[in-house]
């Protein structure tokens, strides 16, 4: 007997999501979208155009100004803040500011993301051990993330975003301070070995985006153009 492939479930739904920042700056405008477990979602569009503020809607750094948003089961508009750390523990993010602790090191950077879930020790550093050695950074475990070049926080910043194996990824130009070697050692640790796990990666980089499974090119706030590899 033959068996009806299972249909993918939605992970991340976002239902008319508008963004307007005092006094009238509209970030975004009526956006709706519907993201599937697994999906690798390649955001482009202008500086200016909400890349970021959409994802940072999606993390709940910031709450929309109207509309509805579910991430992995959960509905933002109504998850308190003594909750947020549920969230926390489905999304990893990486952001162009990358959000390290400089005077740490390189290791106790990532491993942060995982000792607040309880990891155990060991764990933590054959993962972090792991991630390092995959991004080409091994030989900075023990350096202080302020002394790393641009570059290579990025990279620091990635590891850190995927350490708990997350099923959401939400990724801020993770190529823009890389060469191109880097980029695609970047890219392979995201999207190469992503299994069920969902990427939302604002880029520029059109090599970037030829690895995905939907491009959304935003302008003015709006979805103009959507495209499926």
């Amino acid at each position: 007997m033959s068996q009806t492939p299972t249909t993918p479930s939605t992970i991340i739904d976002l239902i008319k999501i508008s963004k307007t920042y005092h006094p009238d700056i509209q970030a975004l405008a009526d956006i709706s979208l519907h993201v599937c477990q697994g999906e690798i979602i390649f955001l482009t569009g202008a500086s200016g155009a909400g890349k970021t503020t959409l994802l940072r809607l999606i993390s709940r750094i910031e709450k929309p100004t109207k509309g509805m948003i579910e991430v992995a089961g959960l509905d933002l508009a109504k998850l308190p803040r003594n909750k947020i750390h549920l969230l926390r523990r489905k999304v990893g993010t990486a952001y162009q500011d990358f959000k390290l602790l400089s005077d740490r090191t390189v290791a106790d950077n990532i491993a942060i993301a995982m000792e607040v879930m309880y990891r155990p020790s060991s764990y933590i550093e054959h993962r972090t051990r792991t991630l390092l050695d995959q991004l080409d950074l091994v030989k900075k475990y023990s350096t202080r993330a302020g002394d790393l070049s641009r570059g290579e926080q990025q990279r620091v910043a990635i590891a850190r975003a995927v350490a708990n194996n997350p099923e959401i990824v939400l990724a801020d130009e993770p190529t823009g301070q890389l060469d191109a070697s880097s980029s695609a050692t970047v890219v392979d640790a995201l999207v190469g070995h992503h299994g069920e796990r969902t990427l939302l990666v604002v880029t520029h980089d059109l090599e970037v985006a030829k690895r995905c499974s939907l491009v959304l090119e935003l302008r003015d706030g709006s979805i103009v153009e959507r495209e499926r590899a």
